[in-house]
């Protein structure tokens, strides 16, 4: 094999389609990327619930609470993003997962539906596990229902809320090339909603469904969870339709796509 051969392939490949940002990396087996689901949304959750339950322990000023179990959060959040986004795209969510699946069915990037049907599980069995770690480590029965009631109107319209706006955050970044800032972007995001949506933003189902296992700081009742996610679902599309609107591409004069 000659030198200039290998660098003809590169310049090929170089010009070949390449994935969308975002998209979850081609070559990555599709275990590999359910385990990274998995202890990636366990590790969240156990960051959420041991950071509330600490905050409680140390103060009882409400306002204080809630600061350290965002700022926690925000921190610990960017970190697993970074960590694990170059391995399975870092959803951590069922709600980013479906989106993305819904945009690959649309013609764009994203997984298929037999990787949703592992990474949504993966999530969810990720998410029950961090909380069962949370309260294991701070003493806390290893499975108590939260007693945490969150029905009111005004919370769910708060979870529209919060995960519209990570939907539009997320895929407004693919559509703009700029996902290299989604672990500053989401997290801050994140943080930014704890404090702006009523509901302190879950907007993510996998972590409604462990939050529920938790009777501590961050819980919800179970009787709370399937209203928290219709709400987070409805969220999803309303992210998803704005991200259409205002992320819509152009056309040239002759109405071929804009470069």
């Amino acid at each position: 094999m000659s030198a200039i051969q290998p660098a003809a392939e590169a310049v090929i490949d170089a010009d070949a389609p390449q994935p969308a940002p975002g998209a979850t990396p081609p070559r990555t087996p599709l275990i590999a990327r359910a385990a990274a689901e998995l202890v990636g949304t366990a590790a969240l959750v156990a960051v959420v619930v041991g950071s509330g339950i600490q905050a409680t322990e140390l103060t009882q000023d409400v306002a204080l609470q809630l600061l350290a179990n965002s700022t926690a959060t925000v921190f610990g959040l960017g970190v697993l993003i970074v960590l694990l986004g170059p391995v399975s795209g870092a959803h951590f969510n069922p709600a980013v997962t479906l989106a993305e699946w819904w945009t690959a069915r649309r013609g764009g990037a994203g997984v298929t539906g037999r990787e949703l049907a592992v990474y949504a599980p993966s999530q969810i069995a990720g998410a029950i596990a961090g909380a069962i770690l949370a309260d294991a480590m701070f003493g806390e029965p290893l499975v108590k229902w939260s007693t945490h009631d969150r029905s009111a109107g005004n919370l769910l319209l708060g979870e529209v809320v919060a995960t519209a706006g990570l939907i539009l955050l997320i895929f407004g970044l693919a559509r703009t090339d700029r996902l290299r800032f989604a672990p500053v972007a989401v997290a801050s995001y994140i943080g930014a909603a704890y404090w702006f949506t009523s509901s302190t933003s879950f907007a993510n189902p996998a972590v409604t469904v462990g939050r529920a296992f938790t009777d501590t700081f961050a819980g919800i009742a179970p009787a709370s969870v399937p209203a928290f996610i219709g709400a987070q679902l409805a969220g999803a599309v309303l992210g998803l339709a704005l991200v259409a609107v205002i992320f819509m591409r152009g056309k040239t004069e002759q109405g071929a796509p804009a470069a």
